[in-house]
C-alpha cells in the first residue's frame, strides 16, 4: 500500500489484522467525478459559476480537471445555455439576487441532469420556458428540476424540489445494472471506483452464501441490488433499509427492472433492534453506525457483516464495539483522488461460541 494506505491500515490495525487487507483499488487521478457542483454569483449579464473567494465573491472555474470528459463537456455547452436565461445570481454578501448553485451530474452513457437551487420560486417560469434552449444546448439533457432553498445559510440545497422535465430520474449503469438517480438521491460521485465497490461486495457475498441479506443505509440500493444480483444460494431474501423516500423508490424501481428478490422500505437504520438476516451490510455516514446499532447488530449476531466505510477513525470505533466480530477482509478505495479521504470496506465473520 502507498502512504495513505499505511496510515488508513494503522488507523484500523487493532481491529483489522494485517493479513486481511487485499490490495488497494485504485482509478484515474483526474477526470473521474460524475457531479459538478456550482456556486452562482456575479452579476444577470455576467454571472460566475464556479466558487466563492475570501470575501465571498464569485471565482469562475471555466475548466475543472476533475470533471468525467463527458460531464466537462457538458458544462461547457451548458453554461451558456443558462447564462442565456437571465437568471439573477444569489448575491451572498447583500443576500439577494435568486440563483445560487447550479449542480450537474452526467451518467455512464452521456446523459445529464441539471439541478438550479433557487432563493424563491419566482424565476421557476425563466426556467420552464428556457427548457427548449437548454435542450438544444445539451442532447443529452434527460432531468432538469428546481431545488428551493430560502435560508441564509451554508446549505446547499432545501427539501423543496420541482422536477421540470419528463424525466424524473437519471439512469446510472455500472455493470449489469442500472440505477435510477433522482434529483435528491445519493450517489457517489467516483463511478469507476464505486462500480468496483459494488464488484468486491457482490464478489464477497458469493464468497459466503447468505440466504438473505440486509442492506442498511441502502441509498439506491447499490449493495443490495449487487447481492440479489450474486450467485449462489438460491432463494436469497435480499432487503434495504434508508432515510430518503427518493432513494427508496429509485432502488424499488430497479429491482423490478432486474426482476429480483430485493425488497426496500422508508426506515431509519439507528432506530433497528430486530436484524433477522445472514448478512449485514452498513454504508453509513462518516459518523459510523454508533453504538445503538452496534449492539442490535451483536444481539441478532448475523453469521457475516460487511462495512463500508468513508471514514477510517469510526469504522475503527465502530468494529471495537462489534467483539462479536473477526474481520477476514479488508480493501481500501481510492474514491476521492487527489485527498486523504477513502473509502475502507470489510467483510467480517461471526466469531464461533460468542
Amino acid at each position: 500500500m502507498d502512504d495513505l494506505g499505511v496510515r488508513v491500515a494503522q488507523v484500523l490495525e487493532d481491529v483489522v489484522p494485517g493479513g486481511a487487507w487485499q490490495a488497494p483499488f485504485v482509478g484515474p487521478e483526474a477526470a473521474f467525478r460524475n457531479k459538478a457542483k456550482l456556486v452562482v454569483a456575479g452579476s444577470r449579464e455576467e454571472p460566475t459559476f464556479g466558487i466563492l473567494d475570501a470575501d465571498r465573491r464569485g471565482v469562475a472555474l471555466p475548466e475543472c480537471g476533475l470533471y468525467e470528459p463527458s460531464l466537462a463537456a457538458a458544462l461547457d455547452r451548458l453554461v451558456p445555455a443558462v447564462t442565456d436565461l437571465g437568471l439573477v445570481p444569489f448575491d451572498v454578501p447583500g443576500r439577494q439576487g435568486e440563483l445560487k448553485h447550479l449542480i450537474v451530474t452526467g451518467s455512464p452513457d452521456g446523459e445529464t441532469m441539471v439541478r438550479f437551487v433557487l432563493r424563491s420560486p419566482g424565476q421557476l417560469g425563466r426556467i420552464r420556458r428556457g427548457l427548449e434552449r437548454l435542450h438544444a444546448a445539451e442532447p443529452g439533457l434527460r432531468v432538469v428540476s428546481v431545488n428551493i432553498q430560502p435560508e441564509h445559510k451554508a446549505v446547499l440545497e432545501g427539501e423543496e424540489e420541482i422536477v421540470l422535465t419528463e424525466a424524473d430520474t437519471l439512469p446510472m449503469r455500472l455493470g449489469d445494472i442500472t440505477f435510477h438517480l433522482r434529483p435528491r438521491s445519493f450517489f457517489q460521485t467516483n463511478t469507476v471506483v464505486a462500480g468496483a465497490l459494488y464488484r468486491q461486495a457482490r464478489d464477497w457475498v458469493e464468497e459466503v452464501g447468505p440466504t438473505s441479506v440486509l442492506d442498511l443505509y441502502c441509498g439506491v440500493g447499490g449493495f443490495a441490488l449487487n447481492a440479489a444480483m450474486a450467485k449462489g444460494v438460491a432463494p436469497r431474501r435480499v432487503e434495504g433499509v434508508e432515510v430518503a423516500p427518493d432513494a427508496v423508490a429509485s432502488a424499488r424501481r430497479s429491482a423490478a427492472e432486474l426482476g429480483v428478490p430485493a425488497d426496500f422500505r422508508v426506515g431509519d437504520a439507528r432506530a433497528l433492534t430486530a436484524l433477522g438476516h445472514d448478512l449485514v451490510i452498513v454504508n453509513p455516514p462518516r459518523r459510523g453506525i454508533g453504538s445503538d446499532l452496534c449492539a442490535a447488530i451483536e444481539s441478532a449476531a448475523p453469521a457475516h457483516l460487511v462495512y463500508s466505510s468513508c471514514r477510517a477513525s469510526s469504522l475503527a470505533r465502530d468494529l471495537a464495539a462489534l467483539p462479536g466480530y473477526r474481520v477476514t477482509r479488508a480493501r481500501l478505495f481510492d474514491m476521492f483522488p487527489q485527498t486523504e479521504h477513502v473509502e475502507v470496506m470489510v467483510l467480517a465473520e461471526r466469531v464461533t461460541g460468542r
